[in-house]
């Protein structure tokens, strides 16, 4: 796909890419195997092995977890009312998206207490080994301190596209929107009235400005990453992206990123 080689006119020092349907790989650039920070791309790995320990039984959504009032749905889905970097609350369960980088720590630190395996530990096994991701690490806070590479985040790809760590009742609330009708902002692309969330993952809606396409549909979830990361899953495609470069996000991705992933939709449709 031809698509591809717009990266090479980024302004980036690093990009691989991976374009994944159903058939698997259909398209790559770059080197694949390099290992890349991905940000906030950390969150929906987190995420999942949140899930898992759902489906294992080890926790469930209605576990209370963080605030008073908000439970383990909530922190998945920015519902909580925790602020950013802190547990402090900003607002009661359920009144507003707020973006919360801590509510996925707390999340760690849940799993980790109702398992008894350190939570970096179980982040492995629940989601790395299963998918053959051997590249992938959670070497940090568990909403921003993984690294991966595009040929692992294409398996994972690969699994949401045709989950097999998760239940299927599982997988279809991550991708769903939680918590319908909650305003809140998206970093560095401001406030959306709603601003639509699944368990883990942004849900792509009407929301415009938007860090993907134009032409993805609303049903497109995922995630991107201040570490000028970002991987994407439209269910209407059937077909996932994933993109991971050196570069900080900043101005310079917004139409970049965008315009790419137009042309990505277009070259699948």
């Amino acid at each position: 796909m031809g698509v591809l080689d717009q990266l090479s006119r980024w302004p980036v020092d690093n990009a691989a890419a991976a374009i994944v349907t159903g058939d698997g790989v259909v398209a790559s650039f770059g080197d694949t195997a390099r290992v890349y920070d991905l940000a906030s791309v950390t969150k929906p790995l987190v995420a999942q092995a949140v899930l898992v320990a759902v489906d294992e039984g080890a926790i469930e959504l209605s576990t209370p977890a963080g605030l008073p009032g908000a439970t383990v749905a909530h922190l998945l889905a920015h519902a909580s009312g925790m602020a950013f970097d802190s547990r402090a609350a900003q607002a009661a369960p359920g009144e507003q998206r707020i973006y919360s980088s801590a509510g996925f720590e707390v999340l760690a630190d849940l799993v980790e207490s109702a398992s008894g395996i350190p939570f970096a530990d179980y982040f492995r096994e629940a989601v790395c080994e299963p998918l053959s991701m051997s590249s992938t690490v959670l070497a940090g806070p568990a909403g921003h301190g993984a690294r991966s590479s595009v040929d692992d985040l294409a398996r994972f790809a690969s699994d949401l596209l045709s989950p097999t760590l998760l239940t299927p009742d599982t997988a279809a609330a991550a991708s769903a929107v939680q918590f319908p009708g909650l305003d809140g902002f998206v970093p560095g692309y401001g406030k959306h009235r709603p601003c639509d969330w699944g368990l883990g993952f942004e849900i792509r809606g009407d929301k415009t400005p938007h860090w993907t396409g134009g032409e993805n549909s609303p049903r497109t979830f995922g995630h991107f990453g201040q570490a000028g990361t970002f991987l994407w899953v439209d269910p209407e495609l059937s077909a996932a992206c994933v993109v991971l470069t050196d570069r900080p996000f900043g101005a310079w991705a917004k139409p970049l990123w965008s315009e790419f992933n137009d042309s990505v939709v277009a070259d699948l449709s």
